[in-house]
């Protein structure tokens, strides 16, 4: 089948430090080491409205801007299939095979789930389309076969079901589907960015991102505001590292060369994490460092975001090739779908024999 990547966002929003650490720069990394046969990312729009039906316009307006932040982020359409989800109808095709092969039960169990129905304050309500997002999210996946996605730890019990599906599929009908593996992260700190306030999640809807597209005026009043160690009143005080946003942020982006460049008194991290434990270091010294390392790496994506905003119109066409291609791998798998379901009924030539033969007077 080939090694095949496959990954994607929801379009509710420009995208945060969170997905570019989590996934986004180890795409980009992949792409350009051309070690996999083929590599799909995906704008999520079918899944964002599960929770957003109410308001496609959000999702409509927001697929621009994150196909803007994958370019400037250094995505190719060239070397990866950049598309959308809602024009590859397949996917919604196999996502009703696929749920004829799990219980409700089973869904229930995901803690991801769990996670955002609480997030979103669904328990007395739950959208059945968002309930079952688990197997749709499944179906994207198998329908291209990919063998690694690369995503945040958070999605792990996702690939777990997806994997439980391809499995049970291969069992039931015959061999079709590879079971795919998770790709986390190198940085195991960064797998899960906390939000600026300090909470578990860096997210879209409590209002605690850094965005790629933030400009440098706008990413120092976000780091200046940011949860450090409650405990650390004086400068002299001992800090803690642990749980405070800034050293998590630190730890996911800082190299030695930042140190070398903008705080040379430390020759890494682990010596600042050293100094500030034991005392003498201010928080808003920390912050200002964190705020040059982020700027750097945040400068070069702004001025090819700058660059490709120029040319809204091929943006669309862009998508739209994509879309077209991705569509066409998908159409190839589920062709193996229907003859393993034996519901390709036109195409069975045996079948349409074994009738004829039936009704012969």
């Amino acid at each position: 089948m080939g090694k095949i990547i496959l990954t994607g966002d929801r379009p509710t929003g420009k995208l945060h430090l969170g997905h570019y650490v989590g996934s986004l720069r180890r795409r980009v990394q992949l792409q350009n080491a051309g070690d996999f046969d083929r590599m799909f990312v995906f704008m999520a729009d079918v899944q964002a409205l599960t929770d957003n039906a109410d308001n496609p316009e959000k999702i409509r307006q927001n697929i621009v801007e994150v196909a803007l932040d994958y370019l400037a982020a250094g995505l190719d359409p060239k070397l990866c299939t950049l598309y959308i989800q809602s024009q590859i109808p397949e996917l919604a095709e196999l996502t009703t095979y696929l749920m004829n092969l799990v219980t409700v039960s089973r869904v229930q169990r995901n803690p991801t789930v769990k996670t955002e129905i609480k997030m979103r304050n669904f328990e007395a309500n739950i959208p059945l389309g968002f309930f079952c997002y688990p197997v749709s999210q499944a179906a994207d996946i198998l329908a291209f076969n990919a063998t690694t996605i690369p995503v945040g730890e958070d999605q792990e019990p996702m690939i777990e079901l997806t994997r439980e599906l391809a499995r049970r599929f291969n069992q039931t009908y015959g061999e079709v589907f590879a079971e795919p593996e998770i790709m986390l992260p190198e940085n195991a700190t960064a797998r899960r960015l906390p939000g600026t306030d300090g909470k578990e999640k860096m997210s879209k809807s409590l209002g605690n991102c850094i965005y790629l597209s933030d400009d440098a005026d706008t990413v120092w009043a976000k780091v200046k505001s940011m949860y450090t160690d409650p405990t650390h009143l004086n400068v002299s005080d001992p800090g803690h590292v642990e749980g405070n946003a800034v050293f998590t942020y630190l730890d996911a982006f800082a190299t030695d060369q930042d140190f070398a460049d903008f705080w040379p008194e430390f020759k890494n991290l682990d010596e600042l994490k050293a100094a500030y434990t034991q005392g003498g270091i201010g928080d808003m010294k920390c912050k200002k460092l964190l705020n040059s390392v982020i700027n750097r790496m945040l400068e070069p994506m702004r001025m090819r975001r700058r660059t490709f905003e120029q040319d809204i119109p091929e943006i669309f066409n862009m998508l739209k090739q994509g879309s077209e291609a991705a569509r066409q791998a998908a159409t190839q798998t589920m062709e193996a779908v229907k003859r393993a379901m034996q519901i390709d009924y036109f195409n069975d030539a045996a079948l349409i024999q074994q009738q004829t033969e039936k009704f012969k007077l």
